[in-house]
């Protein structure tokens, strides 16, 4: 900094400054908020600039939100976003398998299932969640450090960036454990990705590599992660290079089938995640947004999200009203049955009888949310 700046803020700058934000502190158990000084893209410090880096820590339970993590994560965009000294804002998880895998089924299982007015009040939480990231005055990158599915990829995807490590894996949930992806990946998804490849993530809920989310357009970039011998290789169980399967189609990102895929395994095995790749391209990202005018990054950002949240605020308050309705039917089975299964029983109900049993008009009461329950196959 010059000394004509220097002497223009001693002369200018108020002894004083407003405190903006609604509350006193900024995280809730389970949400970590750090300031780390801001550097220039050729590694010089900035004084007194920093950026926000905003970490879900929740690690045993691959940084699923409970409740109270959601409010943590509002009141820490709050904060990011109000301080005067933040450049940007870096929202991860703790550890290298999940950067977020949704809201906590544990949670959802045994205590909003069956509670719709509950589970209401909490989803209006989650919509202030989302929308806390949609409205950030600060550019927000998502370091996708593992997993983001479900829940995780529509916070994932409110993100202005997003930066991942190439082993993480991309995807819905919904249909398949008794909800719909309406917390912003039926708005989100149509505009990022276009409508066919939306109906295939939302409907279908095939997760995808990073590779593919950065072909699609979800990502703007990937880092290798995995390290063998103390060498960097791309991530060994899909398919990294370019290839046409036999219709043309291109496969680049798809998974490896039969030996390749074994001997994938057998790598991924052998090596080590690394994540400092990672950590250096989120490091170039914010340096790049250092140095550029705030107030024009800002409205940029405001029109360049308006797609987004448009559709966002169009349809978040009906969706929350369905979500609440629907804990009294499939996503009290649905969660359920994630929560009680077992890697022997399966973590999911058993759809085809669910068809059968409404085909024949049978009504959701108790005993039928009992009967779908995950149970070990009889074998008599």
């Amino acid at each position: 900094m010059t000394n004509d700046v220097k002497s223009v803020i001693a002369k200018t700058a108020p002894d004083e400054l407003f405190d903006h934000n609604l509350v006193a502190g900024t995280v809730m158990p389970g949400v970590l908020y750090e300031k780390r000084p801001a550097k220039t893209p050729d590694g010089v410090l900035a004084e007194g600039l920093y950026n926000a880096w905003i970490t879900l820590d929740n690690p045993k339970q691959y940084n699923s939100y409970t409740t109270e993590m959601v409010k943590g994560v509002i009141l820490a965009f709050q904060k990011a976003s109000n301080s005067r000294d933040v450049v940007a804002v870096v929202f991860t998880g703790v550890g290298d398998k999940a950067f977020c895998t949704g809201g906590n089924t544990k949670e959802y299982a045994e205590y909003y299932a069956g509670n719709p007015q509950e589970y209401r009040q909490y989803i209006w939480l989650f919509n202030e969640m989302v929308t806390s990231i949609l409205t950030c005055d600060k550019p927000v990158i998502c370091r996708v450090n593992g997993m983001r599915i479900g829940g995780g990829q529509e916070i994932g995807m409110a993100c202005d960036f997003s930066i991942a490590q190439d082993l993480a894996r991309f995807g819905q949930a919904g249909p398949k454990h008794g909800s719909a992806p309406i917390g912003g990946s039926t708005d989100f998804l149509p505009v990022m990705i276009g409508c066919e490849q939306a109906m295939v993530s939302g409907v279908l809920c095939e997760p995808f590599s990073a590779h593919q989310a950065c072909r699609l357009g979800v990502i703007m970039d990937v880092v290798p992660a995995l390290k063998v011998n103390g060498e960097f290789v791309p991530n060994p169980l899909v398919v990294t290079d370019k290839m046409l399967d036999d219709f043309g189609r291109i496969i680049h990102g798809a998974p490896k089938t039969g030996a390749a895929l074994r001997e994938g395994k057998a790598l991924l095995k052998r090596g080590e995640v690394d994540l400092s790749r990672l950590d250096e391209k989120v490091e170039e990202l914010c340096a790049k947004l250092l140095m550029t005018f705030p107030d024009c990054t800002t409205k940029t950002l405001e029109e360049l999200r308006k797609p987004k949240l448009e559709s966002w605020n169009r349809n978040k308050a009906g969706s929350r009203a369905w979500l609440a309705l629907n804990m009294m039917t499939e996503a009290r089975a649905g969660f359920r049955a994630f929560n009680e299964g077992t890697r022997e029983t399966g973590r999911e109900i058993d759809f085809v009888e669910l068809r059968q049993a409404l085909a024949k008009g049978t009504p959701w009461t108790d005993d039928l949310t009992e009967a779908l329950m995950p149970r070990a196959k009889d074998d008599s």
